[in-house]
Formats: C-alpha cells, sequence, structure tokens
C-alpha cells in the first residue's frame, strides 16, 4: 500500500461539512432599510417639491392676477376711442425700462398700449382668440428673458372693441426661488436620509448583540469554560438559547447513558468471563458445559445493552414515526410461523402512530406478542387505542394463559428473570420492552385480563402528532 493511500486510511476522521454561507444578516437589514429609505425621502421629497413649487407659482400668479385686475379696473375708453387708466398704476417698475415687469393692452383695431418698462419691445399677444377667460403660460419670446404672462379679454364701456390685458413677469425671480427651496430640500433630506441610516446601523448592529453574546458563550463552551449559556438574553433570542441548553443536556444525558451501558456491559460480563477463566485454568471436567452456560449469559447481556444503545441512539430523532398497525400486522405474520397453533387477533385504531423508530417499535411489539404466544394458551389479542388528549397511544396484549401472580410481576422486569423454565428463552424480553419503552417516554404495566383471563402488558407509547 502506497503512503498517501495509508495516510487516507489511517488519518482522522473528516470533519463535518461546512455550513453555507447565506449573507451577513446586518448587511441585509441595512441594505433593505437603506433602499426603503431612499424610496421614501425620493418619493416623498418630490411630492413636496411639487407641492411647494405650486404654491410658489401660485403666490407669484396672485400678484400679477393683482395687478391685471387692477389695469382692468381702471381703464377706460377716450374719446378718441384709445384706452387709458383713469389712474396710474402704484407699481414703479412698470416705468422702468426692462425692469421685468410689463403690461400691454392690445386690441385687432387699435394700436397697443405699452408699459415704458417694455420700451422697444412688444409683447406677441392673440388678440383674435375668443373668450374671456384667464390665461396663464411661460414665454420665450425675449431672447435674454423668460417671461411668465397673464392675460385676459374683455369688453370695456362705451366701446364695441375686445381688447386683450396682459401683464408680464420675468420669471428670473420665481426660478431662483424654485431653485433656492429644491437645495434647501436635497440637503434637509440627505442629512435625514444619513441620519436615518445611521440609526438603522446602530439599530442592527445593537439588535444583533445577543447573536454576538450568544456565539462567545457557544465558543466558551467549545473551549470549556462553561457547559451552558448563561447570559440573559432577549425575549426574542430566549427560545433559541433555551433550545440550545436543552440539546446540550440531551446530548450529555445520551452521553452519559453510553457510559453507563459501557460500564454495566463491562461490569456483566467480568463474572462469566472470570468463570470460564477458572474453569479453563483448573482444567475443570465439565469445561464445555461451563463455556456454554456462560456464553449464553453473555449474550444475554450483549443483547440486551444493544437494544438499549439502538433505542437511545435513535431517540433524539425527531423524525421517528412509525404505525402501530403496520407493526402490529408485521409481528402477528412473523409470530404466526414461529407458532401456528396460537390465534393471534387485532383490534382498535389502524392509523396510531407513535414516536417510536419502526424497528424499535418492531422489537417491543415482537416481544409482547411472542411472550402472548409462548406462555399463554393458545389465543392472543392485540388492541391498539389512541388517546389524543393525553398524547399517548396504549397497545393492550392479552393471552388466555396462567397470568403472572401480583408479588412476581415487579421481579419478571429484572434481566434474566423467567418463572417458566421449561421453555426456552433469555428471560430479557420484558426487560428490553421496560427499558426502550422508557428510553422513548413510555411505560409498560402488567395487570390481570378480565376477558382472557391471562397476563395483559399495557404499553404507552407517545403519540405522533
Amino acid at each position: 500500500m502506497s503512503e498517501s493511500a495509508s495516510h487516507q486510511v489511517g488519518g482522522p476522521p473528516a470533519g463535518p461539512p461546512p455550513v453555507r454561507s447565506t449573507g451577513s444578516i446586518s448587511r441585509r437589514m441595512i441594505g433593505v432599510a437603506a433602499l426603503w429609505i431612499t424610496i421614501l425621502l425620493l418619493g416623498g421629497g418630490l411630492a413636496l417639491d411639487r407641492v411647494l413649487q405650486d404654491a410658489i407659482t401660485r403666490n407669484f400668479d396672485e400678484g400679477m392676477a393683482y395687478v391685471l385686475t387692477a389695469m382692468i379696473a381702471s381703464a377706460e375708453i377716450g374719446p378718441d376711442g384709445e384706452v387709458f387708466f383713469n389712474r396710474p398704476l402704484a407699481d414703479q417698475r412698470f416705468l422702468e425700462p426692462n425692469s421685468g415687469l410689463y403690461y400691454q393692452i392690445s386690441s385687432a383695431h387699435h394700436e397697443d398700449w405699452r408699459s415704458r418698462s417694455l420700451w422697444d419691445r412688444a409683447l406677441r399677444l392673440d388678440v383674435e382668440r375668443p373668450g374671456s377667460d384667464l390665461r396663464v403660460y411661460n414665454s420665450d419670446q425675449f431672447p435674454d428673458e423668460s417671461l411668465r404672462v397673464m392675460e385676459r379679454s374683455v369688453v370695456l364701456p362705451g366701446s364695441d372693441e375686445r381688447w386683450t390685458f396682459a401683464v408680464a413677469q420675468a420669471r428670473s425671480g420665481l426660478d431662483e426661488q424654485i431653485r433656492t427651496l429644491r437645495v434647501t430640500l436635497i440637503r434637509s433630506f440627505l442629512l435625514l436620509g444619513l441620519g436615518l441610516l445611521m440609526l438603522v446601523i446602530i439599530q442592527t448592529l445593537y439588535g444583533l448583540r445577543p447573536l454576538r453574546a450568544v456565539r462567545r458563550e457557544i465558543v466558551r463552551m467549545r473551549t470549556g469554560d462553561k457547559s451552558r449559556v448563561t447570559e440573559p438574553m432577549p425575549a426574542e433570542v430566549l427560545p433559541m438559547v433555551e433550545e440550545l441548553n436543552a440539546l446540550l443536556a440531551h446530548n450529555e444525558r445520551q452521553a452519559e447513558e453510553a457510559r453507563a451501558h459501557a460500564g454495566n456491559l463491562a461490569h456483566a460480563l467480568k463474572t462469566p468471563m472470570t468463570v470460564i477463566m477458572n474453569a479453563a485454568t483448573a482444567n475443570a471436567p465439565d469445561l464445555n458445559e461451563t463455556v456454554m452456560r456462560e456464553a449464553v449469559t453473555m449474550r444475554r447481556q450483549v443483547d440486551h445493552h444493544l437494544a438499549r444503545a439502538r433505542a437511545v441512539g435513535r431517540r433524539g430523532m425527531a423524525q421517528s414515526r412509525a404505525n402501530v398497525w403496520a407493526s402490529l400486522q408485521a409481528v402477528e405474520r412473523a409470530v404466526a410461523r414461529l407458532y401456528p397453533e396460537v390465534r393471534i387477533d387485532m383490534d382498535g385504531d389502524e392509523k396510531a402512530d407513535v414516536r417510536v423508530e419502526r424497528q424499535d417499535l418492531d422489537e417491543l411489539l415482537g416481544n409482547l406478542v411472542e411472550n402472548a404466544a409462548k406462555y399463554g394458551g393458545g389465543s392472543v389479542f392485540a388492541t391498539v387505542g389512541a388517546h389524543a388528549e393525553e398524547g399517548v397511544v396504549t397497545i393492550d396484549v392479552e393471552d388466555d394463559g396462567a397470568g403472572i401472580p401480583v408479588g412476581e410481576r415487579d421481579r419478571i422486569f429484572d434481566r434474566g428473570a423467567r418463572l417458566d423454565t421449561s421453555k426456552p428463552g433469555t428471560g430479557l424480553g420484558l426487560a428490553i420492552v421496560r427499558d426502550v419503552a422508557e428510553i422513548y417516554g413510555g411505560s409498560v404495566e402488567l395487570t390481570e385480563s378480565e376477558d382472557m383471563g391471562g397476563l395483559l402488558v399495557r404499553l404507552r407509547l407517545p403519540a405522533a402528532n
């Protein structure tokens, strides 16, 4: 064998497969919160920007509407048919050239009357447009100045002509207010977003702090400093810690049971081996009989402890589940071949399931039914009952034999105890049934069968809900 092959065969056993990571919970929580904060702030910022922009624009338009109303209210028709103001407009900007505030009165058959602020420019108005509705719009008719225009067409008293009154104001002031508002909103929302993100980071780090504490506790348990997680935990983490402590206690209990089984088996085998060695050393004439007798004793002990070890090893499997009726049918077929003269009947709940491994359930029921067939009078009756309110399933196995006296019922569970030595057996059947049932949280009770007159063995096992 090559050196590499011998290293593979004799090397240390492979460790558990690595657990695949699905990413950081902290980064996941912070990322989701950051995305949600961004969506909310962006949506809220856009909505607020729209509301405030409309409010500023509406306020701007109300000022223009006031001037337009004042113009229409003070306008009259002169003797020459031209329009004039019976009182001057109060805003001095109408008198300053290119001041940014302008008015103009136009009609289809008269020359435009413009404010001095327009100087040599004129507003392009649609004087042919019918109707007297107020019209507000933006205009780029001046290359170097964007305007906000408000106009209305009216018919003045004393004239059949339709006059279009218009007020225009440069948008620079309005645009500057909107720009200042948006800069303020962006800065405010950025600060708010950063503050919320910092809050999420702090909350995430603080909220996941108990998990880091659990990890430190597990490291201390692995290094042997502690045996349980004892640090106080929040209510959300406490159930997980309790389950972890329960799992540790379960593993310790299984390890202790394994050590106890090994010690009991070693102690049980020591006496038969000593007897065999003494007989062999002394060249005893009955050496063959002694070896055979003590070998049977050792085999009985090995069978007993192997049955317990198998049950203990499978007890912690949460998926353990077996149907009682299916197991009884399999046992009935096997026992019927061994004892063809015995009649075995069954009744009860065919859907009852127990939280026991199928192999252990077969061994439990096999021992009970075989004992009833072996020591009974020829009839065996098994009844399955489910008790949902108690969370248990009962299996009653009755026979029509001589039964067991009340004073002997406790002793019959001892390993190797047999009341009828005329029939073959090891005396381990009921002892194994009791031990395996108790390992799964069940129990065994012996009583007298009222219907058949023999022994009734009642096995109680936890139901699989």
